[in-house]
């Protein structure tokens, strides 16, 4: 069974940064498409980016030339660089997987299996 771990939230100022990363139980995610999502305080979780296993990433318009996503080298971590943060970021992020693969990736939570338990961001003053 695959496990998500996330780690490197936290509270930042606006304009800051922060990098999250997402570390997975099994040898790699090589083969699956993984993704980013985040939930503010509403509760619906929105997608953030996804990538497929050939490495081809969809993201969000409301990230666009802020945040990156890349896979680690040994595809077992996945990282969400996040700069120029503002106050709306503030969110709890989730990193997912699937093992079926989309053609681009999909930017639906409900097609993700396996998700992390979360890592709080907090863009405030």
């Amino acid at each position: 069974q695959l496990q998500l771990v996330e780690s490197g939230g936290g509270l930042v100022q606006p304009g800051g940064s922060l990098r999250l990363s997402c570390v997975a139980s099994i040898f790699t995610l090589q083969y699956w498409d993984v993704a980013w999502f985040r939930a503010g305080p509403g509760g619906d979780r929105e997608a953030v980016a996804c990538m497929d296993k050939g490495r081809k990433t969809e993201v969000a318009d409301f990230v666009k030339g802020r945040f990156t996503f890349a896979r680690g080298i040994a595809n077992r971590t996945l990282t969400l660089e996040m700069n120029e943060l503002r106050p709306e970021d503030t969110a709890d992020y989730y990193c997912a997987a699937t093992p079926t693969v989309f053609k681009p990736c999909l930017m639906s939570p409900k097609e993700y299996n396996y998700w992390g338990r979360g890592s709080q961001v907090i863009v405030s003053s």
